[in-house]
């Protein structure tokens, strides 16, 4: 029984993901505008960022439109089929959970930082115009 629960989800999923990808591109909103300068500041404080995170996965989508929103460079790392960047979720966070938020701070120490409303919250704190 449990084989055929997994097939079934597993055929769900590739039916599904299609079409989550792209509403996502249809709905991604266009980046805030900054003045060259912000938009360097931006850049530079997004290098020490990195999104674990799966393709289809919904939580990782309002993620991403976040940082599309914000207008951030943000490097995104495939946790599902990335066998090594699976591995440095697991190492880094503990868990192998995304979307995860990997911050490398200032002090060279690491902060993983999960679930998709803390993620999006850090990121309009940080980089959300006045």
């Amino acid at each position: 029984m449990r084989v055929i629960i997994r097939y079934f989800f597993r055929t769900l999923r590739m039916v599904l993901t299609p079409f989550m990808l792209l509403s996502e591109k249809l709905s991604t909103p266009k980046g805030m505008t900054r003045t060259a300068e912000e938009q360097a500041r931006a850049d530079a404080a997004s290098k020490h960022l990195a999104l674990y995170q799966f393709k289809a996965c919904p939580f990782c989508i309002k993620v991403r439109k976040e940082i599309a929103r914000l207008g951030l460079s943000i490097e995104t790392r495939d946790a599902q089929h990335n066998p090594e960047h699976r591995a440095a979720l697991e190492a880094g966070g503990g868990r192998i959970k995304v979307p995860c938020l990997k911050i490398q701070q200032e002090d060279g120490s690491e902060r993983w930082l999960y679930e998709s409303a803390e993620i999006n919250a850090w990121l309009q704190e940080r980089f959300e115009p006045a």
